[in-house]
C-alpha cells in the first residue's frame, strides 16, 4: 500500500465525472457571517462537483483571504453569484424548475437518510447560518426540509460541516442514479 501524491489523486477526480443530479445541483448560502465557513463550503462544493454557490444577504464574497484560506482556491474553481435577495433568488430557481430544500429542523423535516433525492429533477439546498438556521421569511417558500439525524447533546452542526455532510449523502444518494 502507498498513499497517492496529490498529481495522482488530481488525476484520479479528473477522471471521474459527479452524477448528473448532483452536479446540476446550486448551494444557496444567505446571511452566513464567517469567512471561513464560506470557504470550506467552496471547498466541499468543489469535491462533489457541484454546479453553483449562490451567496446572498451578508454573505461575504470572494476574494477574500480568509476564503481562500479554507478553499485553498476551489472559489476559482467553483461557479458562484452574489444575490442580495434571498426569497426573490428562491423564486427565480423556481421558475427554473428547482425544488427548494431547507437544511433545517422543522416539525416536518424529513431526517436526511429518508430524503429522495432522485425525485426532484433539479435541487437547490438552502443552508441556514450559524445562529438561527434558515430565516423565517424564507421558510414559506420551501419545497421540503431535510434535517441531519443526530444523537449527542448539542442540537446543531457547523454549517460547513453541516454543507459536507447533506452533499456527501446526494453524493450516496445519486452515485447510481
Amino acid at each position: 500500500m502507498n498513499k497517492l501524491t496529490t498529481k495522482e489523486i488530481l488525476e484520479e477526480n479528473l477522471s471521474r465525472t459527479a452524477p448528473h443530479k448532483l452536479r446540476s445541483l446550486k448551494i444557496l448560502v444567505p446571511n452566513i457571517r464567517s469567512l471561513h465557513n464560506v470557504g470550506s463550503i467552496f471547498r466541499s462544493a468543489d469535491a462533489f462537483g457541484i454546479s453553483e454557490i449562490i451567496l446572498s444577504g451578508y454573505t461575504p464574497t470572494p476574494p477574500r483571504p480568509e476564503i481562500n484560506k479554507t478553499a485553498i482556491g476551489a472559489e476559482e474553481f467553483v461557479d458562484w453569484r452574489y444575490e442580495k435577495d434571498a426569497k426573490k433568488t428562491v423564486h427565480q430557481l423556481k421558475d427554473e424548475g428547482y425544488c427548494i430544500v431547507g437544511l433545517e429542523q422543522t416539525d416536518d423535516s424529513t431526517d436526511l437518510p429518508d430524503f429522495d433525492a432522485a425525485a426532484p429533477e433539479r435541487i437547490c439546498i438552502i443552508l441556514g447560518s450559524e445562529v438561527s438556521g434558515i430565516e423565517e421569511e424564507l421558510l414559506p417558500h420551501i419545497d421540503e426540509f431535510v434535517a441531519i439525524p443526530q444523537f449527542g447533546r448539542k442540537h446543531s452542526l457547523n454549517v460547513s460541516v453541516a454543507a459536507g455532510v447533506v452533499l456527501y449523502a446526494m453524493l450516496e444518494k445519486l452515485w447510481n442514479g
